[in-house]
């Protein structure tokens, strides 16, 4: 469960935090207008969450948990300040898209999630790659996000023209940009596209009996260990393994049932015979226990007159 190639896995497919967690929703439709600045506001998290979790695990026994969420939202801030800086120097044009976005990756609930959750009762090197697995799954989805709003919206992808725009007054024939997708509306959209999709992709595994594993994030010993237990509508990992033990078990009985219910018949019948002499027998041999009662009877009442 911490090995690296796990944590990596986790983050990018089987606990993504946009696609499947659904966290981080402000930044995810707000600068998503490009895939650049998917790009930019992914990679700028990333850097947060990696050198946030390694810090917090390496002080989680320091800490003291009357004090841990402030002191996470201090270290995470120390962070987002280096970065903000570095992007406002170096990438000023990125800096500008990103606005207020990028200090507000203080209070992004991924990052306090990861924090909670994983680091402060993990390793430093698993943290460390959690939070790496964790960054790139979330700039995987939100770069994806933005590239379909700007080929749409714009026609463009990383800013390139791809599709020749059409040209009314020259005559010219070509793609129309349809602008509500660079809007705030296109936002919602095919974020409910993309999520949409990877249901199905989920569904159709359970269907053919190989459902995808239980996202990896919960405490191994319950919610109650959980500072987010109060809040939180998810279950415990324990559940989510008995739940997918349980889809397993049901998949493979699936297959099995279909051969045994064309013997079932066939079974029928043959204890129906099997039955039959014993059923006969058991009728003769109540019906001489009938009559011998009678005789008895009869015998008896004789005797007494």
């Amino acid at each position: 469960m911490n090995s690296i190639k796990e944590r990596m896995i986790n983050g990018l497919f089987k606990e993504n935090p946009t696609f499947i967690l659904m966290l981080g929703m402000c930044p995810t439709l707000a600068v998503t207008t490009s895939a650049i600045n998917g790009i930019g506001m992914g990679l700028s998290t990333t850097v947060v969450l990696a050198l946030s979790n390694l810090l917090i695990s390496l002080l989680r026994n320091v800490i003291p948990d009357r004090v841990r969420m402030p002191a996470f939202i201090v270290v995470v801030a120390s962070f987002v300040t280096m970065v903000q800086f570095l992007v406002q120097g170096f990438v000023p044009s990125l800096y500008s898209a990103l606005g207020i976005y990028i200090p507000l990756i203080v209070v992004n609930c991924i990052i306090l999630g990861r924090a909670e959750s994983y680091a402060s009762k993990n390793p430093p090197v698993p943290s460390l790659f959690d939070g790496i697995g964790m960054g790139l799954g979330f700039t995987m989805s939100i770069t994806a996000i933005g590239l379909v709003r700007e080929i749409l919206g714009a026609g463009q992808a990383f800013g390139i023209q791809i599709l020749p725009l059409a040209d009314a007054s020259a005559g010219k024939v070509g793609y129309t940009p349809i602008t509500i997708f660079v809007l705030a509306p296109g936002a919602f959209f095919i974020l409910a596209l993309l999520v949409s999709t990877m249901n199905v992709v989920r569904t159709k595994a359970e269907e053919k009996g190989r459902p995808l594993p239980p996202a990896q994030g919960c405490l191994a010993d319950g919610c109650a260990g959980c500072g987010f237990a109060a809040s939180c509508t998810g279950k415990s990992q324990v559940a989510l393994t008995e739940s997918f033990e349980k889809k397993v078990n049901a998949a493979s009985e699936k297959k099995e049932a279909a051969p045994a219910k064309k013997e079932a018949p066939a079974k029928e019948e043959k204890a129906d015979a099997a039955e039959k002499p014993v059923e006969e027998k058991a009728a003769v041999a109540e019906e001489k226990a009938v009559e011998e009662t009678v005789v008895e009877a009869e015998e008896k009442k004789e005797g007494e007159e």
